[in-house]
């Protein structure tokens, strides 16, 4: 069974992509390399091209017959999406509609999205569940939400049935050292942690240390990336089984704040990270808890890699073997 990866050669891509190539598929990258990498995918089928190209697109799809495609491509910046809008709903709306539309013509009625914690903006309650109002606060979470309507509608009209996967934190590396996390720039905590215990970053910024929480610091649902991509495996096979579309939370209903993240990582590596306390970030709110409940029950999903120790070992070594 033939899959297309589109933004498989990037961070949680190129993870789902080894778990659907363990589970026996047949998978073929899609990517332009803005920010993926290309030697994260091994030797695997890759094909260079860009969403935005929409008669390249079609010709990979008359290529090869695909029974579904992943979708990873997009930008996640939530400071640059401010700064930027336009270029955040060309390269996440306009991409995501010519990919709809070439699997359209080609008959591909399957589709797994990935979306993001940040349609439901600020929190009303945690953990979230699925039902919580969606409001993002920022352009990067309209794009997505907006995707996610587009979705609903297909399926209505066009009988394209589509799983969107709504991530909390994502952070580690793969166990067996084969892909890890490696954004150019690099906005996320454990990396950046860890690269300036490494020497290869400045110290790092705590942005915020005045967050109702219980150290003042911003709390977050930090979920492995091995455990989000067996998530996208099973719901792929939700669908091929013949399920509905659907919109699932992953995360784990844990919470852990900046400093418990620093604290973990310095007990790992035996290290003092350096750190500066910075003004909290625009959109950044305090809590941000994911409910696991529907997932476990529509997709049998259960993280087992996503305690803080983990996530921070893994990433600890991939960091240290290939930066």
């Amino acid at each position: 069974m033939t899959v297309l990866v589109a933004g498989g050669a990037g961070y949680i891509g190129s993870h789902t992509v080894k778990e659907l190539a363990r589970e026996g598929f047949d998978v073929l990258v899609f990517d332009n390399l803005s920010s993926g990498r290309q030697e994260l995918i091994g030797s695997r089928p890759f094909v260079r091209g860009d969403l935005l190209d929409r008669d390249g697109l079609r010709q990979v799809f008359r290529a090869r017959r695909f029974e579904a495609v992943l979708h990873f491509a997009s930008l996640i910046q939530v400071g640059e999406s401010y700064a930027n809008p336009r270029k955040y709903y060309t390269h996440n709306l306009t991409t995501s509609l010519n990919l709809l539309d070439a699997m359209l013509e080609a008959g591909v009625d399957k589709l797994i999205f990935s979306s993001t914690a940040a349609v439901y903006g600020d929190p009303r309650e945690t953990p979230i569940t699925e039902a919580h109002p969606t409001d993002p606060v920022n352009p990067y979470g309209r794009t997505k939400l907006m995707v996610e309507t587009v979705l609903r509608d297909y399926d209505r009209a066009h009988g394209l049935r589509s799983i969107s996967l709504r991530y909390f934190n994502a952070a580690g590396a793969d166990p067996e050292g084969e892909t890890g996390e490696c954004h150019d720039p690099e906005t996320h905590l454990v990396p950046n942690l860890l690269l300036s215990l490494l020497g290869r970053k400045t110290r790092l910024k705590v942005f915020g240390d005045d967050f109702p929480t219980a150290d003042g610091t911003a709390v977050r649902d930090y979920i492995h990336v091995t455990d989000l991509a067996a998530a996208h495996v099973l719901a792929l096979k939700a669908l091929i089984a013949g399920g509905p579309g659907d919109v699932i939370n992953l995360g784990t209903e844990k919470g852990h704040s900046v400093l418990e993240v620093i604290q973990a990582a310095e007990k790992a590596t035996g290290r003092a990270v350096p750190y500066d306390v910075a003004p909290r970030r625009q959109g950044d709110v305090a809590v941000l808890l994911a409910s696991k409940e529907r997932a476990e029950r529509s997709l049998g999903w259960k993280p087992r890699l996503s305690g803080l120790e983990t996530i921070i070992k893994t990433a600890w070594d991939w960091h240290r073997k290939v930066r």
